[in-house]
């Protein structure tokens, strides 16, 4: 699959990172003119160019790269993208500009993690922008792409950096990672399973509910995650995300004191969370193909509760 077109103009490109329909980049046409959200990573800018080369859009009329956070599965290609846009604005949440201008940081902390040889494996070159060509989208912005309104809400807790995007010509909302994992290879028929992320490091309970009702509740009827794609019955899964968000901090607080256990406990907890979900839906894979699906997710999202333990036990200190 290298696109699917929803109508109104907008698309879901697949931005080959690691596997086929892991993560999406979406595109938005009006009137010959282009937004895209989100940049994958530098090997996503060929997928991106063959379905402009489609649909006859030139790479002058990009107008926009949006970004809804900055963790690099989802910003690690703005670098690269922005040089073969050469008319585009890159968007950004405030907290993310300085991280686009020098991704040093970014680049650091990623490879302290995989080391640099699996760091350029996974993301490539991850080049700066220049500051002269950022366009910082706090909550309230808006742009216009060729007439139609594409209005920017901060959505916190899974990032501090986070945004998430509502076009008010069709009434849907692009979430980034703020409306859960919905993976299509554990979709059952027309049911879809969605399931949060809490991976590192700004995971926030309160900031997460609360983002999760604002996207619910803009949402007319599609919300468009990173990973992957359309969700639908946006009201219906919101409750879904809220049961679960709690689920993953009974998880946390439950492995709070097991000391040198702990990492363990919460990745158990994780995970157990998660096959728990999976059988509640009525998946019928089995355990070793649903953890050969989310298995990098139950350990980032372990790590995240570990980091937001860390960050509650500093804050009461």
């Amino acid at each position: 699959m290298a696109t699917i077109d929803y109508g109104f103009g907008v698309s879901a490109i697949d931005a080959e990172y690691l596997r086929p329909q892991l993560a999406a980049i979406h595109l938005i046409v009006e009137n010959g003119r282009a937004a895209i959200i989100d940049a994958g990573t530098q090997f996503s800018l060929p997928a991106v160019m063959r379905t402009l080369a489609d649909k006859r859009i030139a790479p002058e009329q990009v107008d926009y790269l949006i970004l809804t956070h900055i963790h690099l599965d989802h910003a690690g290609g703005a670098g690269a993208f922005m040089q073969a846009f050469p008319n585009a604005r890159l968007t950004v949440h405030p907290r993310g500009v300085f991280h686009m201008v020098d991704p040093s940081k970014l680049i650091a902390a990623v490879s302290a993690v995989y080391g640099e040889a699996e760091t350029y494996k996974m993301y490539g070159d991850i080049v700066p922008v220049p500051r002269g060509r950022i366009l910082p989208t706090p909550d309230g912005a808006n742009l216009q792409l060729a007439g139609r309104t594409l209005r920017f809400y901060e959505t916190m807790g899974h990032a501090r950096h986070h945004v998430a995007i509502h076009d008010e010509k069709t009434g849907w909302m692009f979430a980034g990672d703020t409306f859960g994992l919905s993976y299509r290879e554990l979709d059952e028929g027309d049911r879809q399973f969605l399931f949060p992320t809490t991976s590192p490091a700004h995971f926030d309970p309160q900031a997460y509910h609360r983002s999760i009702d604002l996207v619910g509740r803009l949402a007319a009827d599609s919300v468009y995650v990173t990973h992957f794609s359309r969700v639908r019955e946006p009201s219906l899964k919101a409750q879904v995300l809220h049961r679960l968000i709690d689920g993953h901090v009974e998880v946390a607080l439950a492995a709070r004191d097991a000391g040198k256990e702990r990492a363990h406990a919460l990745h158990e907890g994780v995970r157990r969370l998660f096959l728990d979900e999976a059988r509640r839906f009525g998946s019928t894979l089995t355990e070793d193909k649903l953890l050969e699906i989310y298995g990098m997710d139950v350990d980032l999202n372990a790590q995240g509760l570990g980091a937001w333990l860390d960050s509650e036990t500093k804050l009461k200190a």
